[in-house]
């Protein structure tokens, strides 16, 4: 047997671009992934994947011509049943010898050859067959024929092919693209396989334009990429052709001068790269009088519609000027350049009219629109909601700021929705809320009032900034709260993968705004604060939400490499401001390194053990009724260390009061060493639950320490 490397192209038509890179690496890894399951590659055969807009690729190393024979042992049967007395073969064991073809013409040959080994309380008999193993041929067609059923193709096309057979007819075959050619090389031998219609060759084709030779012929299986390059003027590779376009945006981008740059855009690129086989960056530019429309129109329009990058100067500001990704690369790049020119103009202009109409009208004179516009069957219209959020945000405003954030969250909630009925947000709904901030300074509105509009979405994912003022927050916190009561009231939760109205990520951004802000409100309180907002029925939703909020908040944690012992410690406790939660969790991780962490955290459990079988404990202490040593220098410990860590749990520094808990280690063991808590005389047994209970309390402020015992 002897390895070559391997190489598999599928050439079709154009491919989704947004969807290439993924195609072409799952194509490659799942054939080399069947491969090995059938011995033909090894775990140290290397794959490389090869995606353009007309072919997907794979180059695997180390790929054998014909997978070893292996010996596969199969169970027969118990051996009392497969062997009589005598030890002779039973009627049972030979049919089933037959059946697998074992050769039976010396029977008894046959039993001796069969091995006999345990199997749980008994013993059976097992037959080794030998399995020969697959050629490339046949493995590489199973092989190709599971890659392709198994990509992750985000809309199946039916095509027609006409069929090979002496009756004439058409066959119908479903995938992403139409397919046009299959080239399949082991070294330099055709592997003959055949998929989609097609039968495998040692040929493809190159760029449309400006291929030398056509078709393009590839002698081995490692010279494809090169080849392809040369002779047909196509960057197989995703990332090669990636790189390329990102150092030839880099290279015109300092080509143009005072510090431009083009704008980075990581979802952009890929589909860019998804859509030329050979990248040639061109510098276009569009005349300035269009710089007056917010630029994020400006940029949206170029990035959405025309996959072009505009260029920002130094200050983040966009200029002009903007590249584009040809496909071709012609002598005089002039005709290139004008017509990507006349296209951007009408698109640009599209953009200012709307901008120019829309701000004909105010933010305020849009409000009564918003009563037609429905928001959901069961919640209303976007004007009802509008209404519940104006009543949430004034609470909340009230409860952060009083009676002027209160108003001024009220306007900006008011009117947050409005730019939903303008033409540039019609257009581009993406520019939902960043437009209502620029018109909301056209009315004349003030900035804090347009930030807040600009802002109410935010956070929109991980990541994302948090709203940048007091009035932008309120809003924001309203707006989420609104979705995530009303969505809860009417029994539309997330399941599984699936959550169509994004509560999750409201749930997050409305932690991260009570974190990161340090907002001094409760969370249990805002959702009560929402509830009133809503004058239809619904559902009882506090207790629901606020678990779902508390599950969101512990992942999130996790997942910012926070330890799931510390978390399950502090989140216990159910903290209202959320803001503590990271000061508690810091102190939870300082206590936690103390040497007397663990043995105050396994008393700490024990306490609780005990205190949950006792009936209701009050957390009062008799001094004349301690007697033993030991419980009389607990409480003198706790009399000295309690108030200090009460202090300073009071004062919010959490980390010193659970330090200080530090010092009563040593009395805390002499005490269980020493002392029967519960005793047969009711008042001394009263007394001591009264001492555990007072510690008890005292050590589970910041976070339930028991969580932290091994």
């Amino acid at each position: 047997m002897s390895t070559d490397n391997l190489l598999v192209e599928l050439f079709v038509e154009e491919l989704p671009p947004k969807a290439l890179q993924k195609l072409g690496d799952a194509f490659a890894q799942e054939l080399a992934a069947q491969l090995r399951t059938q011995g033909l590659a090894t775990a140290d055969s290397v794959v490389t994947p090869f995606a353009s807009p007309r072919r997907l690729a794979a180059h695997i190393s180390q790929v054998w011509r014909k997978a070893a024979d292996k010996a596969v042992p199969q169970k027969l049967m118990p051996a009392g049943v497969g062997l009589d007395s005598a030890g002779q073969a039973t009627p049972a064991l030979l049919k089933k010898l037959q059946a697998l073809g074992a050769d039976l013409s010396d029977p008894v040959a046959a039993v001796a050859a069969l091995r006999r080994a345990p199997d749980g309380k008994n013993e059976a008999l097992f037959y080794d067959s030998l399995v020969t193993g697959a050629t490339l041929d046949i493995g590489l067609q199973k092989a190709l024929e599971e890659a392709l059923a198994r990509l992750p193709i985000p809309k199946m096309m039916s095509y027609q092919l006409e069929t090979d057979c002496e009756l004439p007819g058409w066959s119908s075959v479903n995938f992403v693209r139409p397919a046009h050619g299959l080239l399949a090389l082991h070294g330099s031998a055709v592997v003959p396989v055949k998929v989609l219609g097609l039968s495998a060759g040692n040929q493809t084709q190159g760029h449309r334009f400006e291929a030398r030779v056509s078709p393009v012929v590839i002698g081995h299986a490692d010279s494809y990429a090169a080849t392809l390059r040369h002779d047909g003027a196509v960057i197989a590779s995703f990332a090669e052709r990636r790189a390329d376009i990102e150092r030839q945006l880099r290279a015109a981008a300092t080509q143009v001068g005072g510090g431009v740059r083009p704008i980075e855009d990581e979802a952009l690129l890929n589909e860019v790269t998804g859509l030329v086989e050979r990248p040639n960056v061109l510098v276009c530019e569009f005349e300035k009088q269009f710089l007056e429309v917010p630029q994020e129109c400006l940029i949206l329009t170029m990035k959405a519609n025309q996959k072009y990058f505009p260029l920002l100067d130094a200050a983040g500001r966009l200029t002009h000027q903007f590249l584009v990704v040809s496909n071709i690369t012609p002598d005089d790049a002039s005709a290139v350049i004008q017509g990507n020119e006349r296209v951007v103009r009408p698109r640009l202009a599209d953009a200012q009219f709307f901008y120019d109409q829309d701000r004909k009208k105010t933010l305020e004179s849009r409000v009564d629109g918003l009563n037609k516009v429905v928001y959901h069957n069961k919640l209303g219209s976007q004007g009802e909601r509008m209404a519940r959020v104006c009543t949430i945000a004034k609470a909340i405003g009230q409860q952060l700021g009083g009676a002027e954030l209160a108003d001024k969250a009220v306007l900006a909630a008011r009117l947050a929705k409005t730019d939903l009925l303008t033409d540039m947000v019609g257009e581009f709904p993406e520019l939902q809320g960043t437009m209502g901030g620029y018109y909301a300074r056209h009315d004349g509105l003030g900035d804090d009032i347009a930030t807040a509009i600009e802002d109410h979405y935010k956070p929109r994912f991980a990541g994302d900034a948090l709203p940048r003022n007091l009035v932008g927050v309120t809003v924001a916190l309203a707006d989420k709260l609104e979705t995530l009561v009303g969505m809860f009231g009417i029994g539309n939760l997330p399941t599984g993968d699936k959550d169509p109205f994004a509560l999750r990520r409201h749930a997050l951004g409305l932690i991260r705004m009570l974190v990161e802000r340090d907002l001094p409100v409760d969370l249990d309180g805002v959702i009560a604060q929402a509830l009133p907002a809503f004058a239809g029925p619904i559902a009882e939703v506090a207790l629901p939400l606020a678990q779902f909020i508390d599950d969101r908040l512990a992942g999130a944690l996790r997942e910012q490499g926070f330890r799931a012992q510390e978390v399950d410690a502090v989140l216990a406790l159910r903290p209202q401001r959320l803001g503590d939660v990271p000061r508690r969790l810091a102190a939870v991780r300082t206590f936690a390194e103390l040497p007397e962490a663990p043995a105050l955290a396994a008393a700490n459990k024990r306490i609780g053990n005990i205190l949950k079988k006792a009936a209701e404990v009050d957390a009062h202490v008799s001094p004349v009724l301690l007697k033993e040593p030991a419980e009389i220098a607990l409480y003198a410990a706790m009399q000295e260390v309690l108030p200090k860590a009460l202090a300073q749990f009071q004062a919010g520094d959490y980390t010193g009061s659970l330090q200080a808990l530090a010092a009563l280690r040593a009395p805390v063991d002499a005490f269980f060493d020493g002392v029967m808590v519960n005793a047969e005389e009711m008042d001394l047994r009263l007394n001591r639950q009264g001492l555990l209970k007072s510690l008890f309390e005292a050590m589970n402020r910041v976070a339930d320490l028991s969580r932290l015992a091994t």
